[in-house]
């Protein structure tokens, strides 16, 4: 149910219209929680009929002109009625560490060239999460909503570096594949 919430939270940050919306996902909530942007739109429209946000009026027709949407009171309240909910953990579920379990019974051919893409791909991801918090959090911006959005970005930080770091191990520790020579 997080995905309605992660929307209440982009619209109360700032109301938007769809296309901004996803844009902005894709910017931001995106690194954190995915969503195509048909599930977002979809999503509109179930808050928009749960009372949770509505369309702003527009000065235009509305045929054709994108709507930009607010959040209502009662979606406020559902935000912050999720917010200060308990949520246990979700518990890890990671396809690359099954393969390395799986590994352990049929053999390592492929794995290797796949984990060193992997790291490539989180040593990426980590250096664009810290050109953002060079960006957007330099010294002096600690407003507590500042200081909110800045954990978030430390753990996508801390995840990528714990990524990299265990993926640099276990490329070292990796058996050697018959399909790999020399590797």
């Amino acid at each position: 149910m997080s995905l309605p919430h992660a929307i209440l939270t982009a619209l109360l940050e700032k109301p938007s219209s769809g296309l901004e919306l996803t844009r902005r996902f894709d910017k931001s909530i995106g690194y954190f929680w995915s969503a195509t942007h048909q599930q977002i739109y979809r999503e509109l429209g179930r808050l928009e009929a749960e009372g949770f946000i509505r369309a702003l009026p527009s000065a235009q027709p509305a045929r054709g002109q994108k709507k930009s949407y607010e959040v209502l009171p009662a979606g406020r309240g559902e935000l912050s009625r999720w917010t200060a909910a308990a949520q246990d953990p979700k518990p890890m579920r990671d396809a690359m560490l099954l393969r390395l379990r799986a590994a352990a019974v049929v053999g390592t051919a492929g794995l290797a060239a796949d984990m060193r893409r992997h790291l490539d791909l989180h040593q990426r991801q980590l250096t664009e999460y810290r050109e953002i918090e060079q960006r957007d959090f330099p010294p002096g911006r600690d407003s507590p909503q500042d200081r909110l959005r800045h954990l978030v970005l430390r753990a996508g930080i801390d995840l990528e570096t714990f990524w990299s770091q265990w993926l640099t191990e276990a490329l070292e520790d990796l058996p050697p594949s018959p399909d790999e020579p020399g590797r």
